[in-house]
């Protein structure tokens, strides 16, 4: 059979799995096995199959994850989250579009602590959508910055998807977690920027309000006292690895140490609330775990066919410039993102883009970024959009249509960040180089 028979062969089974509802994880396991007994040699093969699982989840490679889970969690069922955000709302007096303002900043620092784009999309749902409503703000500027800042968890660190994708792809974890700083915070500015300058050219969509005097001690303690604290738990994990000091195993380790410390020490930690935590990063990591046993073997299962490098052959022979083929994968990705989550889009497309990406010299951190880019712009894209569904939920009186409409301006920022990324890679090299020197 010719590899592109096989490649066909393979998706075509899980497309149609995935289509009559199989969860991706067993979908992947049922490819798997057919593949392997298939392909490689009947019963050895699935024999093969089964030891690939189990020495693809003994990396110690994979220890962020867990820990960076539970991390988040335990900064979100705590309540520690929230008061950051109250600190933050504070801070922000009299700028056009506040509340807009405060959805963005609180996400970002929140996403520098929690990893998770559902968590962080929820609380800042559940904690500001019902008063920019009541302030009569307008869903364009009320719905959108939520949505757009949530998907940043994905790339800021603690990201449990960066890591994820490191495994599954091969690029270097610690750089990875890194390389994603500086785009995030680029697409935080963007997007803080264009609420400012479209409510101060249209100050109907976010009415101002009085929102009392404030005295600048009564502002800045509340910000010291449960913001900085927290920036520095992100400047721990992140400085270690930067510096050398620690692996990311190691500063993930840091990280959940630290978030736990601060819980007790804001007197949040409850025996309820830490069960909590940690039976939500067991179920969580036991999900990944099984998510990066198929996606090693799906990937091996394609190299002993010689179906990845028939497809990277026949890109590399196609006479497309590299930067077309880089364009065209990215748009794939884009296209998925409309219909899949981002665990599914990985899957399937990691195993197939990665061999290309070595062949034409890519730099493997540099396109890593980039694919978490379209990851979490996949987060926001119609009609399946995973957080458009979560911010409907906490606001169900706000249409669909209009809740893609608050989003779209978001979605083209994030687009003209990855051009920028693409036409000024040292923007995404400067960490992890820093890191090597």
């Amino acid at each position: 059979m010719a590899w592109y028979e096989t490649l066909g062969m393979l998706l075509g089974t899980l497309l149609v799995l995935m289509a009559l509802g199989v969860p991706v994880v067993f979908a992947f396991f049922a490819t798997n096995l057919v593949g392997a007994y298939a392909f490689m040699g009947g019963d050895k093969g699935v024999e093969q199959l089964v030891r690939n699982a189990a020495e693809s989840v003994q990396s110690f490679a994979l220890m962020p994850i867990p820990l960076f889970i539970f991390m988040g969690e335990v900064m979100f069922h705590t309540g520690v989250a929230g008061r950051a955000i109250d600190a933050v709302d504070r801070l922000i007096a009299r700028l056009p579009g506040r509340l807009g303002l405060v959805a963005i900043t609180g996400g970002t620092i929140f996403a520098s602590l929690s990893g998770s784009t559902i968590a962080n999309t929820a609380m800042l749902s559940s904690t500001l959508l019902p008063e920019m409503y009541k302030r009569g703000y307008h869903p364009s500027v009320a719905v959108g910055p939520i949505v757009a800042v949530g998907g940043l968890a994905m790339l800021i660190p603690p990201s449990a998807l960066a890591v994820l994708l490191g495994s599954v792809a091969r690029i270097p974890i610690g750089e990875l977690l890194v390389a994603s700083i500086i785009p995030a915070l680029i697409l935080a500015t963007l997007f803080f920027g264009y609420v400012v300058l479209r409510c101060w050219l249209r100050p109907d969509l976010a009415p101002p309000y009085d929102v009392g005097r404030l005295s600048w001690r009564e502002r800045l303690l509340p910000f010291a006292k449960y913001v900085l604290p927290l920036l520095a738990i992100f400047v721990v994990v992140v400085g270690s690895i930067i510096g050398g000091i620690a692996t990311p195993t190691e500063s993930a380790a840091l990280g959940a140490a630290a978030a736990v410390a601060a819980a007790a020490a804001y007197r949040c930690l409850s025996w309820r609330n830490f069960a909590r935590s940690v039976n939500m990063t067991l179920r969580l990591t036991v999900m990944t775990l099984f998510i990066i046993c198929g996606s090693v073997t799906f990937s091996q299962i394609l190299a002993f066919t010689q179906a990845s490098n028939g497809l990277s052959e026949l890109v590399t022979g196609s006479g497309l410039p590299p930067l077309a083929v880089l364009v065209g994968m990215l748009a794939i990705l884009l296209f998925l993102g409309c219909f899949m989550d981002q665990v599914s889009m990985m899957m399937i497309t990691a195993p197939l883009f990665m061999p290309v990406v070595q062949q034409l010299g890519f730099e493997l951190v540099w396109f890593g970024v980039l694919m978490l880019m379209l990851l979490e712009i996949g987060l926001a894209t119609p009609p399946f959009g995973m957080l458009l569904f979560v911010a409907k939920g906490a606001a169900p009186r706000t249409t669909m249509r209009e809740i893609i409409v608050s989003v779209t301006p978001f979605i083209a920022l994030a687009l003209g960040v990855v051009a920028l990324l693409i036409a000024v890679p040292e923007l995404t090299l400067l960490l992890p180089r820093l890191m090597a020197s």
